[in-house]
């Protein structure tokens, strides 16, 4: 791999990473965790206490943020946004900016095999289930249940997902 930090690749030492991961330039990672085999595409900012799987495929200008976690095998299209704050605000009641003790981070899952489409948001506190797919522009607002097809704002459940295409050694390709 190249070297964690240049002045187009921001890696804190924090960092945990795989095996063979690939990390293009102008990213910025600190305090996250990255498995084997993992491709992070430009443009990406993975947070603190993120998780990121084994054989994950992140595109160029996705935001993920604290308290996210993504299983083995995932695909993250281009832009995809996720929200680990149901309630963001600046300032306190008080008017003082606030600090890490007042709001509470809402963990989000992304199970095995899931692919979710370019320019998707995605809020706090959902479970997008195993092999799902999400939709293109989708705003996810609730859980997607496994093997299903979501789109839209909210997305929708539209149908099941297709069995994968499996080789003869039964790899799916």
């Amino acid at each position: 791999m190249q070297s964690r930090n240049s002045g187009r690749r921001q890696i804190a030492p924090d960092v945990r990473l795989g095996q063979n991961v690939i990390i293009r330039d102008f990213v910025n990672l600190y305090g996250c965790e990255i498995g084997d085999n993992s491709r992070i595409g430009t443009f990406v900012e993975i947070q603190k206490g993120a998780r990121i799987g084994r054989n994950c495929k992140i595109q160029s200008h996705t935001f993920i943020c604290e308290g996210v976690t993504i299983d083995d095998g995932v695909f993250i299209g281009h832009n995809v946004t996720f929200i680990n704050d149901r309630f963001p605000s600046a300032v306190r009641k008080d008017g003082q900016l606030q600090t890490d003790e007042d709001w509470v981070c809402i963990p989000t899952f992304i199970r095995s095999g899931a692919s979710i489409g370019s320019s998707a948001t995605i809020l706090c506190g959902v479970t997008i289930g195993e092999n799902a797919l999400v939709g293109a522009g989708s705003i996810v607002t609730r859980d997607v249940p496994a093997g299903a097809i979501v789109a839209g704002n909210p997305a929708r459940v539209l149908r099941a997902a297709p069995d994968p295409i499996k080789d003869k050694k039964g790899v799916i390709i």
